[in-house]
């Protein structure tokens, strides 16, 4: 009873954050696996970077370790360290623990109860589950033909629900498809809103993008739009255990976002590595290129072998198996090999993180055994 009561005593901020725990049937809960097993697999099912961090961002952290056993420690300039990256001030930044507290954070602020996000589906659901937890809801719209996320449409369900509108949710570029968003159509988007609605603008993948008419939003930012552009470190810089993020935004909208982030979620070693990280350009051009290489040398082989990829500018890719995808997961995960889950309504496409050289190479026979058994069965 005295828990009950503790709980119910709760600020909103943590008691927001208590609602976004993970559910039980959390994915990466359920790939969870013992040190010894986890070790053994190719884990193809996050996006993450799977040649993680470099030795500068190491040797950050390890000096780190020494304020471990503090509060009020000095933290790197991480904040100061982001703001000069983008050419914004300090209050133009909100750190969170990883871009997923972001997102969670901006529905917080953003919508309260009745009040509803606008995106796409399939895209990153966290934006959507999330506002479900506080009483709010979502309008789904379906991808294009190509894949592609429809901004006249998203426009016309913004306008015709305006009083109930919060947010809008762009994924850029998208996750789970790896399709971009282009520069014209973000402005299309920003300049057809109400005035007054803000944009949340998701770019977890904006390193690993070729794409020539892709650009960030984060001059926007600059502009006094009402955008708020959530970051990561956990994809290009390899710190996904570490939990580190951040939103880039116009001051009032940093502002309004503020108190519902916790202000401990951050820990020392994830800033000191941010800090690091931010200076590895090198590094990161060098893991671009091999993530990509990679990526086109599998859907290559993949597309040889008849299945249809959808073009991605991600560390990612989906591949259409024109079956449904669930009992293909579960035979990849007999043998060893990770890969993501489904991402309804596509639910006979299966979305692949690009791993190391090795892992890729488990992938790929993996799919042969798996896809030729299925192909002799229907004989």
């Amino acid at each position: 009873m005295a828990a009950i009561a503790t709980m119910s005593e709760l600020p909103p901020a943590l008691s927001l954050r208590a609602q976004s725990r993970p559910a039980p049937d959390d994915p990466i809960e359920r790939s969870r696996l013992p040190a010894d097993q986890y070790d053994a697999v190719a884990k193809l099912c996050f996006n993450e970077n799977p040649f993680g961090p470099p030795p500068s961002v190491v040797e950050a952290m390890t000096h780190a370790f020494k304020y471990v056993n503090r509060y009020g420690y000095p933290d790197g300039g991480i904040v100061q360290a982001i703001a000069a990256q983008h050419g914004v001030g300090p209050e133009n930044i909100l750190l969170g623990a990883g871009s997923t507290e972001i997102l969670e954070v901006a529905d917080a602020a953003f919508l309260g109860a009745h009040k509803k996000v606008v995106g796409v589906e399939p895209t990153f659901g966290t934006v959507y589950e999330y506002a479900t937890g506080i009483d709010a809801d979502a309008i789904r719209l379906p991808l294009g033909a190509d894949y592609r996320q429809d901004i006249p449409a998203m426009l016309e369900a913004v306008r015709r629900h305006q009083k109930d509108v919060g947010l809008v949710y762009l994924c850029n570029p998208n996750n789970p498809t790896g399709v971009t968003v282009h520069r014209d159509e973000v402005k299309q988007l920003l300049d057809g809103l109400p005035e007054g609605i803000p944009v949340l603008i998701d770019e977890a993948y904006h390193h690993f993008v070729e794409d020539p008419g892709y650009a960030t939003s984060v001059p926007y930012v600059t502009q006094g739009r009402s955008v708020v552009i959530a970051r990561t470190f956990s994809k290009i810089a390899a710190l996904a255990g570490l939990r580190l993020g951040y939103a880039v935004a116009p001051a009032q909208l940093i502002s309004r976002m503020r108190p519902h982030i916790g202000s401990t979620h951050v820990n020392v070693l994830a800033k000191w590595a941010g800090v690091a990280a931010l200076k590895d350009t090198e590094g990161q051009k060098q893991v671009k290129t091999t993530i990509v290489e990679l990526r086109k040398k599998t859907t290559t082989e993949l597309t040889s072998l008849g299945y249809k990829v959808i073009p991605s500018e991600t560390n990612f890719f989906m591949v259409d198996l024109r079956q449904p995808v669930m009992q293909v997961i579960r035979q990849f995960r007999e043998r060893n090999v990770l890969v993501g889950r489904p991402f309804p309504p596509m639910l006979q496409h299966l979305r692949v993180s690009v791993g190391t050289a090795e892992e890729m190479g488990r992938f790929m026979a993996a799919f042969k055994e798996i896809m030729s058994v299925k192909t002799s069965a229907g004989r």
